[in-house]
């Protein structure tokens, strides 16, 4: 299996904490999860998604890392502001999810980031096997979503997304 693609910080946190993985090289043009998914073979019950949140209106600001189905909305101002004991969050701009993990928007995961509560949807650790970002918009992780609990600052939260409904076609 080759690393080399994927960010250095990705790599060495998968290999220190033992998670098994696959990577996968993707053109950076079609690193966002529903092209990723359309052009690779994915579908969206498959993509996990990595996404930072931050408080509003409390400085300095307070962060979490969540992870969470293609096919869910995370539950920002319930689940997810409870957890961080804020009153009001939000998804993090492109700005400070960059400076925050170090990665390229589309390519965030949360293996490789340091520092921060990692929430992950239950939804995404029962699921059969996810694919992840790389760190970087160029590569993905694939894995069985379980592996994700090696990694110390996981927290598995029942709720913290939504199932997104389906369009009834009128």
């Amino acid at each position: 299996m080759t690393t080399t693609v994927l960010m250095p910080a990705v790599a060495e946190t998968l290999a220190a904490h033992g998670i098994r993985y696959d990577v996968l090289e993707c053109r950076e043009d079609l690193a966002d999860t529903a092209q990723f998914c359309e052009h690779y073979g994915f579908t969206l019950d498959e993509s996990a998604n990595t996404i930072v949140v931050a408080s509003r209106k409390i400085e300095p600001p307070v962060h979490a890392v969540c992870v969470v189905l293609g096919t869910t909305r995370l539950d920002v101002n319930g689940t997810v502001r409870r957890l961080m004991g804020v009153k009001r969050a939000s998804f993090a701009d492109a700005g400070a999810t960059a400076s925050l993990t170090g990665m390229e928007i589309g390519g965030v995961t949360a293996p490789g980031i340091g520092g921060l509560p990692v929430y992950v949807d239950r939804a995404v650790v029962e699921a059969t096997r996810v694919v992840m970002g790389g760190g970087n918009r160029t590569s993905k992780i694939v894995l069985d979503p379980a592996e994700l609990t090696k990694l110390p600052a996981v927290e598995v939260i029942d709720g913290l997304a939504k199932a997104v409904a389906a369009p009834t076609g009128e």
